[in-house]
Order: C-alpha cells, then sequence, then structure tokens
C-alpha cells in the first residue's frame, strides 16, 4: 500500500521504515532468525521497490541501504536483526542482577545450548564487527554504535 501511494520516493522510504520494518524488529531476539531468511526480505523488498519503479533493476542495491546522505536510507533487514540482538544481548548482560526475569532469561540462555537465541549470536555478529564487547562500552554506545559499524560496512562496499 506504501509503494502504490503518491508519495514521493523519500517519503516512501520513510513510510516503509516506520511501518513494516518494526513489525519484523520486534521479533528478532526472540524468534531465531536465520541470515538467509533476512536476506530473503530485504530481497523481497527490493523486488517491490523494482516493481512499483522506486528501484532500477540494474541500479546498486547497496545505495539503497546507505543513509539518506548519498543513499535511499531503506533499512536493511539483515543488519537490523544483527543490530537488534546485540542490543538484546547487551540488556541481558547489563540488567541481568537487577531484573529477575531478565535473570531467568540469562540462565536459561547457559543452560540450554541448542537454544542460542541472544548471547551467543551476539558475540559472533560483535566479533565480524570487530568491536570491543565491554560492559562501559555497552553503555556508552549500544545500538547507535552499532548501526554506525554496520553503516560503515555497508557504505564501504558500496
Amino acid at each position: 500500500m506504501i509503494l502504490k501511494s503518491e508519495l514521493n520516493a523519500r517519503n516512501k522510504i520513510t513510510a516503509i521504515g516506520a511501518l513494516a520494518v518494526p513489525v519484523l524488529r520486534c521479533s528478532f531476539g526472540v524468534i531465531n532468525w536465520r541470515t538467509e531468511e533476512t536476506k530473503k526480505d530485504d530481497r523481497k523488498a527490493r523486488k517491490m521497490l523494482t516493481v512499483y519503479k522506486m528501484h532500477h533493476p540494474k541500479a546498486d542495491i547497496d545505495r539503497l541501504y546507505v543513509k539518506r546522505k548519498g543513499g535511499r536510507g531503506l533499512v536493511q533487514m539483515e543488519a537490523a536483526c544483527k543490530a537488534e540482538i546485540i542490543n538484546f544481548a547487551e540488556y541481558i548482560n547489563t540488567n541481568y542482577k537487577e531484573d529477575h526475569f531478565v535473570n531467568i532469561v540469562k540462565s536459561h540462555e547457559s543452560t540450554q545450548p541448542d537454544m542460542n537465541l541472544i548471547i551467543k549470536p551476539a558475540a559472533k555478529i560483535t566479533g565480524e564487527l570487530g568491536q570491543r564487547n565491554e560492559k562501559n562500552d555497552a553503555k556508552q554506545d549500544g545500538i547507535q554504535h552499532t548501526k554506525a559499524r554496520l553503516g560503515e560496512s555497508l557504505k564501504k562496499k558500496w
């Protein structure tokens, strides 16, 4: 419906980021999303943009996901998933002494090796990005630092 509307391209991208992305974002860290699934969702979004003539089939894909200054500003599902998992893991690691329910989640993650939803994937993603995973770093930078690192890698790739 957003792509069928008569909004300009900037407002369409903003509407997608405000209406469609949060529906998936709230499930990251709760449902075990595989990387292939998030890439498939990105592919579907790009295909819809191409069908509604917002993106040329031969145009650069990475430019879609670069911030609005120089790019199109679309939210990449894979990057959003990684950022949410890291944010969720940082919250669990910093607030496990304060909240009883967070403590239950942390103990469940450590006792169930086959249910790797938060802490181990976050450590893997953090290692891929080359970040420091310290408690004080999590309080200062948090998800903004993660998004910035993901954006830098995408811009460099573009």
